[in-house]
């Protein structure tokens, strides 16, 4: 076998033996040739996953309090599960757990390390993938950490004065009242006051700022405040300010200082020299080194902050720097906005604009000095980088960029499934009602942007709803996550417990993947699901000829950098309403940033960006820009391209230095754009119903679809895929509750006479769609998807819908014999006389497990009976007839085909439901964990409906 030939067939075992080639030009050539995998070996990928395709989980590694015999037996477990791979991840023992006596191991100790070569050796034997967290908990940090290394903030301290007064003031309550009340805070963290000032309120000129700095003595400050009403400003370092959250031992230490080169080399270099001491070279058996939640709580500092603020944007900011910070808390979060003293609207500019400098200066430096560095090391040791490259000040965008694996977030909250107003999604979280978090689509474009197909999300991350997940909510914030743009769902996660841990195990976080978990036997149909939608949309390009630029710039400027992926601020707060109503009218789009429009090609109407290309821009309420940003533009709307501005036109500059000349260079270049009226638009946004809106957009300005979609659903949206041979389409309905009957047309130069096919990533079977000059109605049940794929295959059977409930069919009005199998081990049995929630029945409202529904049919003629509905079901579903297997279902219409099943005569009917865990788990009063996520005040869960409901027809 030719070497090249070997390479790309091996390659092709999994999307990701892709990433073990590294990022180079011949790994560049390897992922060419998978775009040219053969029509019907991509449909093998798709219906028989490799391993490495399938789903991963983050595996936390509870307190280090690990053991050979069950990592082993968890391996195992997690494969036979459907699940393809681990992701090794350290940290703290969850509290109020009974830890049955088993000692703690150091992190990077020689015993850690020898139980994690035995777990990377044995998942290798399984056919397995392990990632490993650079560390343990979030961020990076240890207890090795020099004082040097760790992390700083700056922030501020002001107390408000009414003169005339003589007063004093220790260190001891400036930095009380400086105290940013960190989540947590490193107890050997240290305060230093680096400036004082005493200044009027209202503030109108820096030349009524008087330094205090030099008169402190003995760590009091004495002040002789004059009439009027005045503010002490202490500007205030605090150093190694926070311990890592959820360390486990060994990793409990401060916070490493993102900031610092050498610090983060140092830090690195920390973890590979002794696990390659001891295992060898880590390539063989680890993918990617990850870096979970980069949640710094508001980290700002690093000893040459202001000599590279300087170096950068020309100017001496620390005069000015008190005044641009916020009064902050946790998670470096702003906590009041009026904190300050007032200023004046000239000032007021002035600090915008400085603080727009700060926050850009602050993500370059993350940039360069953490993200850079840290892909390097792990290009230096043959691993894949991954990162949930996003946090407080960080280029959401370009943060990803040189990351191999870059991650999004995807979590499961109460809304999903629900209608949801545009009112109620468009404030915090920001994202009720979709399981995808606002970063996921900078993430998923950035990813695109740089042509890479794997894009992680931590997936299905639950707080709310521990105890209460079902397969289909699974489903319905899955399928949303791949909307976003994710193709590599890792799970969060699988905790390791001890088989004969208390009930309900070990449990560090929600999310509860454990086979004591009453959906776990059924858990393979979701893996398979997602290992399909892997296999095949890895092997693909996501399609985008729309790009959108937010307004982070005027963000920064008047409010900070937000935290992501759960910003305290969105602006605007329709934001992520443009780009579904985008996806739900049959277009497609990718966010940009002024770094990538610069480095774009405009030539014949488009931008073009590497592989990607856009045709048309908008511009979210963008009111200040680069001026060579805005030239840019002016290039591409004169060759052809469009621009909507939405709200606002760009009328000023960004930042301080020079920015009266910049100003006017950008009103120039508006100026000049404007003399294109067909093709440099201002829109006002809708009052409400962004989806009519862009419908109308879409209409008036001529913005091709390349599906056209007769009458758009907001709970209904699509993505669009390609292959060099295939056009991949999917659809989703995420609503549990609305059906929707889809009226869609293929544009012809995208399908060509190219054959459609329905791939049915549930049971990796698929069928020949017939379409009428491109058009076809898509029935999309509650929590439904449908895959189309377009290619040059015309053999195969033809797509047969289950079909309505018609004015044929017959109810079933039997009396019930009900066996109620507990997950504890008992079980009850009753008669039922009319199907009921089980939630409504007092003996039965804290049910856990499985119910089993057991009826006698008698039919004079079977002939024309196809299709049984089960009507409402609340829970995993399987029936038998006369003892054979009709089938499971796990998510929406629960309608069976079961042709040749019934008969004349008698005929026995046997329904299983499995229901959720939560009522039960609200009745364990003297169960400290299952209390603590179901009824604690924070996280009180409301009781779920079970069972079947009916109406139960054949048909």
């Amino acid at each position: 076998m030719k070497r090249k030939t070997f390479l790309i067939q091996s390659s092709l075992l999994s999307a990701a033996g892709v990433l073990l080639l590294g990022t180079n030009a011949f790994s560049k050539a390897i992922i060419d040739s998978i775009n040219e995998v053969p029509e019907s070996d991509l449909y093998k990928l798709f219906k028989n996953p490799a391993i490495n395709d399938r789903p991963f989980v983050r595996w936390w590694w509870n307190g280090n309090k690990i053991e050979k015999s069950e990592l082993a037996r968890e391996l195992r477990l997690l494969k036979e599960a459907g699940i393809g791979g681990v992701e090794i991840n350290p940290i703290s023992f969850p509290s109020q757990t009974d830890d049955m006596g088993v000692a703690s191991l150091e992190w990077l100790s020689d015993e850690w390390i020898e139980l994690l070569k035995f777990t990377l050796i044995e998942a290798k034997s399984l056919g397995m993938t392990c990632d490993l967290l650079g560390g343990t908990g979030f961020p990076f940090g240890a207890e090795f950490l020099e004082e040097d290394d760790r992390a700083q903030v700056v922030v501020i301290a002001v107390k408000k004065l009414e003169g005339p007064m003589k007063t004093t003031f220790s260190l001891f309550d400036l930095f009380k009242e400086a105290d940013p009340a960190t989540l947590s805070p490193y107890s050997g963290r240290t305060m230093e006051v680096l400036e004082l000032k005493l200044l009027p309120d209202p503030l109108y000129s820096m030349d009524q700022v008087i330094n205090l700095t030099s008169q402190i003595e003995n760590d009091i400050i004495k002040l002789s405040v004059p009439k009027g009403k005045y503010a002490l400003y202490g500007l205030i370092k605090i150093d190694g300010f926070m311990k890592v959250i959820q360390g486990a031992p060994g990793g409990r230490g401060p916070v490493l200082n993102h900031y610092d080169k050498n610090a983060v080399k140092k830090y690195l270099n920390r973890i590979t020299n002794p696990l390659q001491d001891k295992i060898g070279p880590l390539a063989p058996y680890i993918r990617s080194f990850f870096v979970d939640s980069l949640e710094m709580e508001g980290s700002n500092w690093t000893s040459d902050m202001m000599d590279e603020f300087k170096k950068r944007r020309g100017y001496d900011l620390y005069p000015y720097l008190p005044f641009l910070l916020f009064k902050t808390g946790r998670m470096g979060n702003t906590v009041d906005k009026n904190y300050a003293v007032e200023v004046s609207s000239e000032m007021q500019t002035m600090f915008v604009r400085m603080r727009y400098d700060f926050e850009l200066t602050k993500a370059e430096l993350f940039n360069d000095r953490f993200i850079k560095t840290y892909a390097q090391w792990c290009t230096d040791h043959q691993i894949k980088s991954r990162a949930q490259a996003y946090g407080r000040g960080y280029n959401l965008l370009e943060g990803s960029f040189d990351i191999d694996i870059p991650e999004g977030e995807t979590w499961l909250k109460y809304g999903i499934g629900e209608d949801i107003s545009e009112a109620d999604f468009t404030k915090y979280p920001w994202h009720l009602g979709r399981g995808n978090t606002m970063i996921n689509k900078f993430v998923s474009s950035a990813a695109h942007l740089k042509d890479k197909k794997t894009i992680s999300s931590e997936e299905l991350t639950n707080t709310d709803m521990v105890f209460n997940e079902s397969l289909e909510i699974f489903k319905i914030a899955g399928d949303q996550s791949t909307i976003s743009g994710m193709t590599h769902p890792i799970f969060h996660g699988f905790n390791y417990s001890p088989k004969d841990a208390a009930f309900p195990g070990w449990i560090t976080y929600g999310g509860y993947f454990s086979e004591k978990n009453n959906m776990w036997p059924y858990f393979k149909h979701y893996t398979d699901y997602r290992a399909r939608l892997t296999a095949l949309l890895q092997q693909a390009s996501m399609f985008a000829d729309i790009a959108l630029l937010a307004p982070i710039g005027d963000m920064w400027g008047d409010s900070g950098a937000q935290m992501e992926p759960f910003p305290t601020l969105v602006s605007p707060t329709y934001q992520q309403l443009v780009w579904e109503s985008i996806h739900q009218n049959g277009n497609a789009c990718d966010y940009v940033s002024e770094q990538v429009i610069k480095e774009s090609k405009m030539e014949k109407g488009y931008m073009n960006y590497g592989s990607r290309k856009y045709h048309t821009l908008f511009l979210i309420e963008v009111k200040s820009i680069q001026p060579s940003t805005v030239k840019h533009l002016y290039h591409f709307v004169k060759n052809g391209g469009r621009i909507f501005c939405i709200e606002a036109y760009p009328n000023k500059s960004l930042g301080w230095n020079n920015h009266e000349q910049k100003d006017q260079a950008v009103r120039e270049w508006v100026s000049k754009l404007k003399n294109f009226p067909d093709r440099f638009i201002y829109l006002k946004k809708p009052e409400s119903n962004f989806n009519k809106w862009y419908k109308h957009i879409q209409e008036k300005y001529a913005i091709t679809p390349y599906v056209s979609i007769k009458s758009p659903k907001t709970y209904v949206t699509q993505v669009r895929y390609q292959t060099k041979e295939a056009e991949i389409f999917m659809f989703n309905n995420s609503s549990s509750s609305h059906t929707c009957s889809l009226d869609v047309t293929f544009l012809n130069n995208v399908i060509g006479k190219k054959q459609a096919w329905i791939w049915d990533a549930v049971s990796g079977e698929r069928f020949k769609l017939v379409l009428n000059n491109g058009n076809v109605i898509l029935d999309l049940g509650p929590a439904d998807s449908k895959l189309i794929v377009f290619n040059n295959e015309r053999n195969g059977q033809l797509f047969k819908p289950v079909p309505s409930i018609n004015a044929s069919s017959r109810i079933l009005t039997h009396k019930w014999m009900v066996e109620f199998k507990h997950s504890d081990g008992s079980v009850k049995h009753s008669e039922m006389e009319e199907l009921t929630d089980l939630n409504k029945v007092p003996a039965d409202q804290d049910f856990s497990g499985t119910v089993i529904y057991r009826a006698n049919i008698e039919l004079s003629d079977n002939s024309s009976i196809q299709y049984l509905d089960l009507g409402k079901v609340f829970g995993i579903s399987e029936v038998l007839i006369n003892g054979k297997h009709a089938g499971t279902k796990w998510y929406g219409r629960r309608a069976y085909a079961i042709p040749g099943l019934l008969h004349a005569g008698s005929n026995s009917l046997e329904i299983s439901v499995t229901t959720v865990m939560v009522n039960y788990m609200k009745s364990l009063k003297d169960n400290v964990t299952a209390q603590y996520w179901v009824n604690n005040k924070r996280k009180a869960q409301p009781r779920q409906s079970m069972g079947l409901l009916g109406p139960i027809t054949l048909f």
